[in-house]
């Protein structure tokens, strides 16, 4: 699997995305869904806490990856993103605009600018239209060119450019293979030309031989308009190289948010080291043995999550504090932020990440690339 190299500390057009202004703005942002009881009358009796109260910001050209594990609100805080949630509190500010107070014309006109990618290239896509009535809807639903020459021209035009023989302009989804019906959602995500692409887990439903064709696809499309990417996925091999910062996600709540490369060689939050010393790597011989972190007991429901640190109950550096007093996203180290009363110390990420701290995990070559540790991981999952 060979995917193209990000240079250190710089976004992916190759331009630091660290003095960049953002284009979106998370702020508290809330989505409850209610639980009711009854079937005529229906009285609500909870609510799912699927995103309770997370803050973040993306800067142009930057690649923001979020991950965590299943469960944890990814997939619900990309649709809010994008608007086809409604968040019951908080607030959205993508470029200047509030997304969450956008009426109905005015969310038409910012889906121009944010698009979606979504997990299942298959469910994604309408089985009874072909691909060229696919990837020509934007174009429809916005009225844009409405001359069907022109509109087939720029559909085929958009197939070859994703990797698509133009020539299967009227063929069913059905006939492609699982690769090919991804790079049709991405033709769709990118015909308008968007601002902002939300990729919900792109590549989790395909085989690991066509994933670092899929990604490198995003990573070529990405430097050549400009785009800003938010990439969610499980694979924190595919997220360390794809991504410029990571936002961990648990339980609804992002425990810690940090540059790359500074999450990967020295994370703060238990739960994140827990991830991270979860991803297979092969040790060669005499190679220095790691301390794996088990997390015990299952993930609290989010209908009841546990008070104050939500971690706190399979964290083994819990202490009392930890169930009393919720720990703020706070500054750590650098540029890390981390939700946490206890953050990990050096020594404890060197036992259980032998090659963190050392930086071997994030050495640079020659030509100033960084370089995946270890390859054979990088269809690990979390």
């Amino acid at each position: 699997m060979s995917i193209e190299e990000r240079p250190a500390g710089a976004g992916p057009s190759g331009a630091s995305a660290n003095g960049a202004p953002p284009l979106i703005e998370v702020r508290n942002l809330v989505k409850h869904f209610p639980i009711t009881r009854g079937i005529v009358f229906q009285k609500q009796i909870g609510a799912v806490k699927a995103v309770d109260d997370i803050s973040f910001e993306v800067r142009r050209g930057e690649t923001l990856g979020i991950v965590g594990e299943t469960g944890c609100g990814k997939s619900t805080t990309a649709k809010l993103l994008v608007r086809l949630l409604d968040p019951t509190s908080g607030q959205i500010v993508f470029d200047g605009q509030d997304v969450g107070a956008a009426n109905k014309d005015e969310l038409k006109a910012l889906h121009r600018e944010m698009q979606m990618v979504f997990q299942d290239p298959y469910s994604s896509l309408n089985p009874r239209k072909t691909v060229g009535s696919i990837i020509s809807e934007p174009f429809a639903i916005h009225g844009l060119l409405k001359e069907s020459g022109e509109r087939r021209k720029r559909v085929q035009e958009l197939m070859d450019r994703v990797g698509l023989n133009p020539e299967h302009f009227n063929r069913y989804p059905h006939e492609f293979s699982g690769g090919q019906r991804q790079r049709i959602g991405v033709a769709r995500a990118i015909a308008l030309e968007p601002k902002l692409l939300v990729a919900d887990e792109p590549v989790s439903a395909l085989d690991v031989s066509i994933q670092a064709q899929v990604l490198n696809l995003l990573r070529g499309l990405q430097r050549e308009m400009g785009l800003t990417l938010i990439f969610i996925a499980h694979d924190l091999s595919v997220v360390r190289h794809m991504c410029d910062r990571v936002a961990v996600m648990y339980l609804g709540k992002v425990v810690e948010v940090a540059p790359s490369d500074e999450l990967y060689s020295f994370p703060r939050h238990p739960y994140t080291g827990a991830l991270l010393s979860a991803v297979p790597v092969a040790r060669p011989h005499g190679g220095r043995r790691r301390d794996r972190q088990l997390l015990t007991g299952d993930v609290p429901s989010p209908a009841n999550p546990p008070r104050a640190c939500r971690f706190h109950t399979r964290c083994p550096k819990a202490q009392e504090v930890c169930s009393q007093e919720e720990p703020l996203l706070e500054l750590k180290s650098g540029h890390d932020l981390a939700a946490c009363h206890f953050p990990l110390t050096e020594a404890e990420v060197r036992l259980r990440l032998p090659t963190g701290l050392s930086g071997t995990a994030a050495s640079t070559n020659a030509h100033g690339t960084g370089q995946i540790a270890d390859q054979s991981s990088s269809s690990s999952s979390t």
